[in-house]
Protein backbone atom coordinates (compact mmCIF):
# COMPACT_ATOMS: atom_id res chain seq x y z
CA UNK A 1 0.00 0.00 0.00
CA UNK A 2 1.28 3.52 -1.08
CA UNK A 3 1.93 5.49 2.19
CA UNK A 4 0.29 9.20 2.01
CA UNK A 5 1.97 11.36 4.62
CA UNK A 6 5.59 12.58 2.96
CA UNK A 7 6.90 11.61 6.65
CA UNK A 8 8.80 14.48 7.49
CA UNK A 9 7.75 18.28 8.20
CA UNK A 10 9.16 21.39 6.59
CA UNK A 11 12.25 22.60 8.31
CA UNK A 12 11.03 25.77 7.78
CA UNK A 13 7.91 24.82 10.05
CA UNK A 14 9.73 24.04 13.16
CA UNK A 15 11.44 27.60 13.52
CA UNK A 16 7.68 28.57 14.63
CA UNK A 17 6.77 25.81 16.29
CA UNK A 18 8.59 24.67 19.51
CA UNK A 19 6.30 23.66 21.81
CA UNK A 20 6.28 20.15 23.31
CA UNK A 21 2.78 19.82 22.25
CA UNK A 22 3.97 20.74 18.61
CA UNK A 23 6.47 18.72 18.51
CA UNK A 24 4.40 15.22 19.77
CA UNK A 25 1.99 16.31 17.01
CA UNK A 26 4.78 16.22 14.74
CA UNK A 27 6.02 12.61 16.03
CA UNK A 28 2.47 11.34 15.29
CA UNK A 29 2.10 12.94 11.55
CA UNK A 30 5.91 10.79 10.68
CA UNK A 31 3.76 7.33 10.96
CA UNK A 32 2.99 5.48 7.24
CA UNK A 33 2.14 2.87 6.13
CA UNK A 34 5.50 1.91 5.14
CA UNK A 35 6.00 3.40 8.45
CA UNK A 36 4.70 1.56 11.34
CA UNK A 37 7.13 1.78 13.97
CA UNK A 38 9.99 4.45 14.29
CA UNK A 39 13.41 4.42 16.52
CA UNK A 40 14.26 7.22 18.54
CA UNK A 41 17.34 7.72 16.62
CA UNK A 42 15.08 8.37 13.33
CA UNK A 43 12.88 10.82 14.89
CA UNK A 44 15.07 12.79 15.97
CA UNK A 45 16.86 13.11 12.65
CA UNK A 46 13.19 13.99 11.02
CA UNK A 47 12.58 16.71 13.43
CA UNK A 48 16.07 17.91 13.52
CA UNK A 49 16.41 17.86 16.71
CA UNK A 50 18.61 15.97 19.48
CA UNK A 51 18.18 12.44 20.67
CA UNK A 52 17.57 13.41 24.00
CA UNK A 53 14.74 16.09 22.96
CA UNK A 54 13.03 13.46 20.62
CA UNK A 55 12.86 11.40 23.68
CA UNK A 56 11.70 14.26 25.86
CA UNK A 57 8.89 14.75 23.21
CA UNK A 58 8.42 10.82 23.04
CA UNK A 59 7.66 10.45 26.99
CA UNK A 60 4.86 12.58 26.97
CA UNK A 61 3.23 10.60 24.04
CA UNK A 62 3.89 7.68 25.90
CA UNK A 63 2.59 8.93 29.21
CA UNK A 64 -0.63 10.07 26.93
CA UNK A 65 -0.87 6.08 25.55
CA UNK A 66 -0.13 7.92 21.92
CA UNK A 67 2.55 6.16 20.96
CA UNK A 68 4.26 2.66 23.05
CA UNK A 69 7.22 1.23 22.36
CA UNK A 70 7.66 -2.58 20.94
CA UNK A 71 10.70 -4.21 19.55
CA UNK A 72 10.98 -2.54 16.15
CA UNK A 73 10.38 0.98 17.87
CA UNK A 74 7.72 3.78 18.45
CA UNK A 75 4.38 2.56 17.55
CA UNK A 76 1.04 4.26 17.51
CA UNK A 77 -0.60 3.83 20.74
CA UNK A 78 -4.36 2.03 21.61
CA UNK A 79 -5.39 5.84 22.92
CA UNK A 80 -5.20 7.11 19.02
CA UNK A 81 -7.82 4.51 17.86
CA UNK A 82 -9.99 5.65 21.12
CA UNK A 83 -9.72 9.23 19.88
CA UNK A 84 -10.83 8.83 16.36
CA UNK A 85 -13.87 6.43 17.38
CA UNK A 86 -14.73 9.56 19.75
CA UNK A 87 -14.22 12.11 17.08
CA UNK A 88 -16.64 10.00 14.62
CA UNK A 89 -19.27 9.98 17.70
CA UNK A 90 -18.88 13.48 18.74
CA UNK A 91 -19.13 14.93 14.80
CA UNK A 92 -22.60 12.90 14.93
CA UNK A 93 -21.37 11.38 11.62
CA UNK A 94 -20.94 7.65 12.74
CA UNK A 95 -24.12 7.33 13.66
CA UNK A 96 -25.74 9.49 10.73
CA UNK A 97 -23.64 7.83 7.92
CA UNK A 98 -22.93 4.42 8.87
CA UNK A 99 -26.94 2.92 7.93
CA UNK A 100 -26.93 4.94 4.89
CA UNK A 101 -23.76 3.65 3.93
CA UNK A 102 -24.37 0.09 4.43
CA UNK A 103 -27.85 1.09 2.40
CA UNK A 104 -26.10 1.96 -0.88
CA UNK A 105 -22.96 -0.50 -0.73
CA UNK A 106 -26.14 -3.15 -0.70
CA UNK A 107 -27.47 -1.37 -3.10
CA UNK A 108 -24.19 -0.69 -6.21
CA UNK A 109 -22.14 -3.88 -4.69
CA UNK A 110 -18.88 -1.81 -4.28
CA UNK A 111 -16.88 -0.08 -1.07
CA UNK A 112 -18.55 3.28 0.07
CA UNK A 113 -16.60 6.28 2.22
CA UNK A 114 -16.91 8.52 4.50
CA UNK A 115 -14.05 11.55 4.30
CA UNK A 116 -13.63 14.42 6.41
CA UNK A 117 -10.70 16.76 5.72
CA UNK A 118 -8.84 18.12 8.47
CA UNK A 119 -6.53 21.24 7.52
CA UNK A 120 -4.39 19.95 4.42
CA UNK A 121 -5.16 16.21 4.77
CA UNK A 122 -8.19 13.83 4.61
CA UNK A 123 -8.99 11.65 7.27
CA UNK A 124 -11.07 8.15 6.31
CA UNK A 125 -13.96 8.01 9.02
CA UNK A 126 -15.23 5.26 7.43
CA UNK A 127 -15.59 2.15 5.07
CA UNK A 128 -17.90 -0.13 4.16
CA UNK A 129 -17.38 -2.96 1.51
CA UNK A 130 -15.73 -6.00 0.90
CA UNK A 131 -12.19 -6.03 -0.24
CA UNK A 132 -12.14 -6.02 -4.44
CA UNK A 133 -10.26 -7.29 -6.85
CA UNK A 134 -8.19 -4.03 -7.12
CA UNK A 135 -6.39 -3.02 -4.16
CA UNK A 136 -8.16 0.18 -2.52
CA UNK A 137 -6.04 2.45 -0.21
CA UNK A 138 -8.98 3.73 1.98
CA UNK A 139 -9.26 2.12 5.32
CA UNK A 140 -10.50 3.45 8.50
CA UNK A 141 -8.41 6.13 10.09
CA UNK A 142 -5.74 6.36 7.07
CA UNK A 143 -4.65 10.31 6.04
CA UNK A 144 -4.29 11.08 2.65
CA UNK A 145 -3.50 13.95 0.56
CA UNK A 146 -6.26 16.83 -0.10
CA UNK A 147 -4.68 16.82 -3.88
CA UNK A 148 -5.72 13.70 -5.08
CA UNK A 149 -9.18 11.49 -5.94
CA UNK A 150 -12.95 12.36 -5.65
CA UNK A 151 -13.34 11.30 -1.54
CA UNK A 152 -10.92 14.14 -1.36
CA UNK A 153 -11.76 16.53 -4.09
CA UNK A 154 -15.09 17.16 -3.01
CA UNK A 155 -14.16 18.29 0.59
CA UNK A 156 -12.41 21.27 -0.65
CA UNK A 157 -14.22 22.48 -3.91
CA UNK A 158 -17.21 24.39 -1.51
CA UNK A 159 -14.62 25.97 0.36
CA UNK A 160 -13.63 29.55 -0.23
CA UNK A 161 -11.49 30.59 -2.87
CA UNK A 162 -8.67 31.82 -0.89
CA UNK A 163 -8.90 29.11 1.88
CA UNK A 164 -8.42 26.68 -1.11
CA UNK A 165 -5.49 28.55 -2.53
CA UNK A 166 -4.24 28.66 1.21
CA UNK A 167 -3.87 24.62 1.65
CA UNK A 168 -2.99 24.00 -1.66
CA UNK A 169 0.07 26.02 -1.68
CA UNK A 170 0.65 25.20 2.22
CA UNK A 171 3.10 22.86 0.85
CA UNK A 172 4.02 20.76 -2.14
CA UNK A 173 1.40 18.83 -3.27
CA UNK A 174 2.11 14.73 -3.62
CA UNK A 175 1.82 13.03 -7.15
CA UNK A 176 0.99 9.52 -6.42
CA UNK A 177 0.13 8.54 -9.98
CA UNK A 178 0.39 10.17 -13.62
CA UNK A 179 -3.15 11.42 -13.08
CA UNK A 180 -2.74 13.19 -9.35
CA UNK A 181 -2.74 16.86 -10.39
CA UNK A 182 0.30 19.00 -8.63
CA UNK A 183 -0.43 21.86 -10.01
CA UNK A 184 -2.78 24.77 -7.44
CA UNK A 185 -3.50 26.17 -10.66
CA UNK A 186 -5.04 23.46 -12.24
CA UNK A 187 -7.01 22.35 -9.51
CA UNK A 188 -8.56 25.84 -8.47
CA UNK A 189 -10.14 25.42 -12.37
CA UNK A 190 -11.07 21.58 -10.89
CA UNK A 191 -12.57 22.11 -8.01
CA UNK A 192 -15.37 24.97 -9.64
CA UNK A 193 -16.04 22.58 -11.94
CA UNK A 194 -16.83 20.30 -9.48
CA UNK A 195 -18.81 22.38 -7.18
CA UNK A 196 -20.57 23.22 -10.54
CA UNK A 197 -21.52 19.81 -11.64
CA UNK A 198 -21.95 19.25 -7.67
CA UNK A 199 -20.45 15.72 -7.53
CA UNK A 200 -16.60 14.67 -8.27
CA UNK A 201 -15.52 11.97 -10.09
CA UNK A 202 -11.49 10.59 -10.48
CA UNK A 203 -9.98 8.30 -11.83
CA UNK A 204 -6.91 6.75 -11.23
CA UNK A 205 -5.53 9.72 -9.21
CA UNK A 206 -5.01 7.62 -5.60
CA UNK A 207 -5.22 3.66 -6.71
CA UNK A 208 -4.35 3.08 -10.44
CA UNK A 209 -7.42 0.95 -11.92
CA UNK A 210 -9.83 2.68 -9.26
CA UNK A 211 -12.47 5.03 -10.15
CA UNK A 212 -14.38 7.30 -7.33
CA UNK A 213 -17.84 9.20 -7.31
CA UNK A 214 -18.20 11.10 -4.20
CA UNK A 215 -20.54 14.03 -3.24
CA UNK A 216 -20.61 16.63 -0.11
CA UNK A 217 -22.49 16.29 2.85
CA UNK A 218 -23.51 19.57 4.13
CA UNK A 219 -24.44 20.57 7.96
CA UNK A 220 -27.42 22.93 9.15
CA UNK A 221 -24.60 25.99 8.72
CA UNK A 222 -24.15 25.23 4.58
CA UNK A 223 -20.46 24.30 5.29
CA UNK A 224 -19.45 20.99 4.16
CA UNK A 225 -19.03 18.24 7.08
CA UNK A 226 -17.88 15.11 5.25
CA UNK A 227 -17.90 13.19 1.95
CA UNK A 228 -19.45 10.17 0.75
CA UNK A 229 -18.50 8.34 -2.22
CA UNK A 230 -18.09 5.01 -4.13
CA UNK A 231 -15.06 3.49 -5.32
CA UNK A 232 -15.09 0.92 -8.43
CA UNK A 233 -12.87 -0.75 -10.31
CA UNK A 234 -12.74 0.33 -14.12
CA UNK A 235 -12.67 -2.57 -15.41
CA UNK A 236 -16.77 -2.32 -13.77
CA UNK A 237 -17.40 0.79 -15.41
CA UNK A 238 -19.78 1.76 -17.95
CA UNK A 239 -21.81 4.77 -18.40
CA UNK A 240 -25.22 2.97 -17.07
CA UNK A 241 -23.02 2.41 -13.52
CA UNK A 242 -21.21 6.01 -13.86
CA UNK A 243 -24.64 7.65 -13.46
CA UNK A 244 -25.88 5.17 -11.16
CA UNK A 245 -22.99 5.88 -8.77
CA UNK A 246 -23.34 9.59 -9.10
CA UNK A 247 -27.20 9.35 -8.25
CA UNK A 248 -26.46 6.87 -5.08
CA UNK A 249 -23.86 9.28 -3.25
CA UNK A 250 -25.80 12.68 -3.97
CA UNK A 251 -29.08 10.49 -2.27
CA UNK A 252 -26.69 9.32 0.01
CA UNK A 253 -25.19 12.82 0.87
CA UNK A 254 -28.71 13.90 1.11
CA UNK A 255 -29.70 11.51 3.48
CA UNK A 256 -26.75 11.55 5.47
CA UNK A 257 -27.27 15.83 6.23
CA UNK A 258 -30.59 15.41 6.72
CA UNK A 259 -30.11 12.73 9.66
CA UNK A 260 -27.28 15.00 10.97
CA UNK A 261 -29.91 17.88 11.14
CA UNK A 262 -32.59 16.07 13.18
CA UNK A 263 -32.38 16.92 16.53
CA UNK A 264 -31.24 13.99 19.04
CA UNK A 265 -34.03 12.13 20.05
Amino acid sequence: MVSYMTGSVARSSYRERNSTADRALDILLLYTDERLALSGAEIARQLGVARSTAYRYLQSLLAAGLVEEGPAGFRIGPRVFDLARLARRGLGLDTAARPVMRRLCDDLHETVLLTRRSGSVVVCLDRVGKAGPVPLSYERGHIFPINAGAAAMVLLAWEDQDDIRSVLSEQPLTKLTSRTLTDPDELMTRLRRIRTRGVAVASGELDEGIVGVAAPVFGRDGEVRAGVSVAVPVSRLTAARASEMEKGVRTAAAEIAKRLAAPAS
